[in-house]
């Protein structure tokens, strides 16, 4: 009888093991894809964000001059 339970025991924790195991591979593979094809820099995603909220510039002069200010910005980062 003893047999019996130390047998059913090792099974129980053999497929316990093995489900745990295959998890742990399959949350590696699709945590690598996911990240791989969702990173996104933070920039991108902050004028993603500017874009839908901010109405577009409908005054001309208003608009150059934002222009303007947008490529001194680039150009001081660089």
């Amino acid at each position: 009888a003893l047999d019996q339970s130390v047998i059913i025991l090792l099974i129980i924790l053999g497929v316990s093991a093995v489900i745990a195991i295959v998890s742990y591979i399959l949350y590696r593979v699709l945590h690598l894809k996911i990240k791989d094809s969702e990173i996104k820099d933070e920039k991108d995603i902050a004028k993603e964000e500017l874009d839908r909220i901010l109405e577009p510039i409908e005054d001309e002069e208003l608009s150059k001059k934002v222009a303007e200010y947008d490529d001194e910005e680039e150009n001081k980062e660089k």
